[in-house]
């Protein structure tokens, strides 16, 4: 055991990374030598501890069983030619990350708990960061609420964990989309916002419904009334109209996606108009059916920059045209140069590790 910067690291015997097969990884299944964790408790944050990854255990009646008091964030580290490590916008995750623990009632994580200790967890298993392209870390910090009880209220005992996954393509081969026109992912003034796991949870059914019918993932729509196009299930959304770009405004339903933020910034810079407004289903509808509906991709940590291939919405099911001006493919090309450090930074979002 050593103590580095406040942090103490239990380091692995003997690394797992030779019998990890790196050309056929699935994602979010194959995970490094080591995890970092550090306990609320008593009203202040405990020592942070790196250890080997591996199973913890906790009470039956652990409280994020009963209550759901669990929020996560989705991060990546790149490796550049020379072998340098770097995140991209860290403090923006970490910003978010309180925001969702804030809106469940759970203790706000420092920043140099969570900062300092991610830096020193994917220095420690750098060699897991793959050059490559479509190579990354992927980075996954959550907090549960750990407190055995069953009474109904916020717990007094709470875990920050991280742990990191080596990953490829979220998505592979085309992407299609279902429109929702019944089920809802978040309510006006719930936790829609919010990276809380049971936003997830409540998606997954509908989901399912439509991979049965050959879609891979949803356009969730407002919960009023379903006339308001907002975001898919691990993606903001973007539509292309003409040239102009149109996504949804956040509000508290809707994820404040860091990829989508930088998405919209490049897009400015290269001179493409762009609409942070409410757009209906029938405006997408309409463009469809005139032609100026060009294309429609998400966004997001995970999935980068995804094209969408086609929709349904009700009886409607409409293939996108293939474009040789994509703004898809020049918005993903300008923000892996960024991520891969293949291209100067200055937004100031790549942080090296």
């Amino acid at each position: 055991m050593m103590k580095t910067d406040a942090i103490v690291i239990d380091k692995v015997k003997e690394s797992k990374i030779s019998t990890i097969d790196f050309d056929n990884l699935t994602f979010g299944k194959t995970f490094t030598d080591h995890m970092l964790e550090c306990t609320w408790r008593d009203g202040d944050w405990q020592t942070v501890e790196i250890k080997p990854y591996g199973p913890i255990q906790v009470e039956p009646s652990c409280k994020v069983f009963h209550y759901g008091q669990a929020i996560f964030e989705g991060m990546k580290a790149f490796k550049d030619a020379t072998g340098d490590v770097f995140l991209f916008r860290p403090e923006d995750n970490w910003r978010r990350f309180n925001e969702s623990a804030k809106r469940l009632a759970m203790p706000e994580i420092p920043k140099e708990v969570f900062i300092n200790g991610l830096k020193k967890l994917v220095s420690l298993d750098k060699e897991w960061v793959r050059f490559g392209e479509g190579l990354s870390l992927y980075l996954r910090p959550f907090m549960i609420a750990s407190e055995s009880g069953v009474a109904a209220a916020p717990a007094t005992e709470y875990k920050f964990m991280v742990i990191m996954s080596p990953a490829f393509a979220y998505y592979k081969g085309d992407v299609r989309v279902v429109i929702a026109s019944e089920y809802s992912r978040a309510a006006n003034g719930g936790v829609g916002y919010a990276k809380a796991a049971g936003n997830y949870a409540a998606s997954f059914y509908p989901n399912n419904l439509a991979l049965q019918e050959g879609y891979q993932q949803i356009i969730w729509t407002d919960a009023a009334s379903h006339e308001y196009l907002e975001e898919a299930g691990t993606m903001n959304i973007f539509i292309r109209v003409g040239n102009k770009l149109l996504t949804a405004p956040n509000n508290d339903r809707i994820l404040n996606g860091v990829t989508r933020r930088s998405v919209i910034q490049m897009a400015k810079d290269h001179g493409i108009i762009v609409e942070e407004r409410r757009v209906s289903v029938n405006e997408l509808r309409e463009a469809a059916h005139d032609g100026t509906l060009k294309e429609i991709f998400g966004s997001g940590t995970a999935a980068v920059i995804v094209p969408i291939k086609g929709f349904k919405h009700k009886e409607l099911k409409h293939e996108l045209p293939e474009s040789n001006d994509s703004y898809a493919l020049k918005l993903m090309g300008a923000l892996k140069d960024i991520q891969y450090n293949r291209a100067e930074d200055k937004y100031g979002w790549r942080v090296k590790v």
